[in-house]
């Protein structure tokens, strides 16, 4: 069974600087050389960053998506933050391409809508989508999210924002 393998501030440094190496000797798992590859730097800096501020929040952030019978990592899944002060967290994930299409995104976006919607303190879900990643918006929209709005994302231009609520 695919898990989310939640990393510590070290970890978080290691894969931001590209060290393979370092990442797997500070994180509970192996990690890839697509995991520390520098498309993946600005999101590990985030979350270094995070780590830094609000060591608590790493149980939230972004952390590995690990599949234990293959004994890899297969991409990057999580939340952007801790729920919010209105109870709103986001989800984000990103499957290795070496990975994709084998139901590794499903998987994970699976785990965080049970984690969010396990926790009291969370009463909205939130997806950001670039309009052209038809792949993600088919994944995640028959879980029930609407669309509420649009926003810009400086790495990754245009967004849908879709929400869904807890119960």
């Amino acid at each position: 069974m695919t898990r989310i393998v939640h990393l510590s501030a070290e970890a978080f440094r290691a894969l931001a600087d590209g060290d393979v190496a370092a990442a797997g000797k500070a994180g509970p798992v192996a990690v890839s050389e697509w995991l520390a590859a520098p498309e993946n730097s600005g999101v590990w800096r985030m979350r270094l960053e995070q780590a830094r501020n609000d060591p608590g929040s790493e149980a939230w952030t972004t952390g590995i998506v690990w599949d234990p019978v293959r004994g890899k990592a297969v991409g990057r899944a999580g939340f952007h933050a801790p729920p919010d002060a209105e109870g709103m967290v986001e989800i984000g994930y990103a499957i290795d391409p070496e990975f994709r299409r084998q139901g590794y995104a499903r998987a994970a976006l699976e785990s965080l809508l049970a984690r969010a919607k396990a926790d009291p303190s969370v009463r909205r879900i939130r997806v950001s989508i670039s309009p052209d990643n038809l792949a993600s918006r088919n994944l995640a929209l028959p879980y029930g999210f609407e669309q509420v709005g649009e926003q810009w994302d400086e790495e990754d231009g245009l967004e849908i924002v879709y929400e869904l609520a807890c119960p």
